[in-house]
């Protein structure tokens, strides 16, 4: 089978790879689309995600959907034929995080696209049929592709414990913090402020669910105008960009959370210790989600029409190369960049 290969910084290549037969509890899964993710384009732009460096030759991707083409000894209740979306994280189920419940930092995870773990820039792949969600026909495998980054939002807002009626900032309206602005407006939180330096993404956030759409030089000041300098319940930093934590801080309440979203580049990040310390902010980091993935697809086949716009370009895996440069450098009014291999 083909897969496109990350062989050095901003470089892809075509490469054959091998696949065998589904093993027992396996299905094949012949991939139709595949996401562009944040973190992939750290991988792609940087040389690393966080403090993690690339090893090459190495596959990304770890958003996908596709069709079931074989079934190992042993699958039942799904069959050959059927669509899904596919779990990208294979857990251990027996380490301390897993057995109680912290699946996503289990001491043991595979996540398909880290490096030694080839993801899903490929025409095959031979997963755990537990690992498969089917979908319902009114989703296409484009759609089904928000899958996994929406469940991540709904972590988000799971560990920082979202209300109605609450205020929230979002920072970064990229695909992540575009599918945190809908869950949020799924739970019920009474305004959100999009914070983001691109104007059509600014669109794409008011299209999805922000009540206001800002630049980031006057967001600070802006939000805590217009909260009477109290701040919102909850910022979120779905950018990880610049000072886009610190202007975090700054708009939480008294009391308030901030949620760390995004992936910062450097493995140290500046925070202003004093304002946390002052408002007593609770800051929570999110990694990934954690079984959150049926709520995402009951979300999204509830709302679907929400989500429609954000599916903006596709591209044949053979222009993979372009896919990331446009999604890199947010052009052509990308929003969500789809490859199909």
């Amino acid at each position: 089978m083909q897969a496109a290969e990350l062989i050095a910084p901003l470089t892809f290549r075509l490469a054959e790879m091998p696949i065998e037969a589904p093993g027992p509890g396996e299905v094949q899964v012949c991939i139709e689309s595949v996401g562009i993710c944040g973190s992939d384009l750290h991988a792609y732009s940087e040389g690393s995600v966080g403090d993690t460096p690339n090893r090459y030759p190495m596959v990304l991707g770890h958003e996908p959907a596709g069709t079931i083409v074989k079934t190992g000894p042993g699958v039942t209740g799904i069959a050959v034929g059927d669509r899904g979306a596919l779990e990208p994280a294979l857990y251990c189920y027996h380490c301390e995080f897993c057995q109680r419940g912290q699946h996503n930092v289990c001491a043991n995870i595979r996540f398909l696209s880290n490096p030694g773990h080839p993801g899903f820039f490929r025409e095959f792949v031979n997963l755990p049929a537990s690992n498969f969600l089917p979908i319902p026909a009114q989703i296409s495998s484009d759609q089904a592709t928000l899958i996994e980054p929406l469940a991540i939002g709904l972590h988000s807002l799971s560990l920082a414990l979202i209300q109605p009626g609450e205020t929230v900032a979002v920072f970064g309206a990229g695909p992540i913090g575009l599918l945190t602005i809908a869950a949020l407006k799924a739970a019920g939180v009474g305004r959100i402020w999009a914070v983001e330096p691109v104007a059509h993404r600014r669109e794409l956030a008011k299209n999805i669910g922000a009540h206001v759409a800002l630049e980031p030089a006057e967001a600070v000041q802006e939000i805590l105008q217009r909260t009477g300098k109290r701040g919102v319940d909850c910022a979120i930093d779905c950018a990880a960009k610049e000072d886009t934590s610190n202007q975090a801080v700054q708009v939480a309440r008294n009391a308030g959370r901030v949620l760390l979203t995004g992936i910062h580049s450097g493995r140290l990040v500046s925070l202003e210790g004093s304002a946390m310390r002052r408002k007593e902010l609770t800051i929570f980091n999110v990694r990934r989600s954690n079984h959150e993935s049926h709520a995402a697809l009951e979300l999204l086949a509830a709302h679907t029409e929400w989500f429609a716009p954000l599916v903006t370009h596709t591209r044949a895996m053979d222009h993979i190369a372009e896919a990331f440069k446009i999604a890199n450098h947010y052009q052509d009014g990308v929003g969500k960049m789809i490859v199909r291999p």
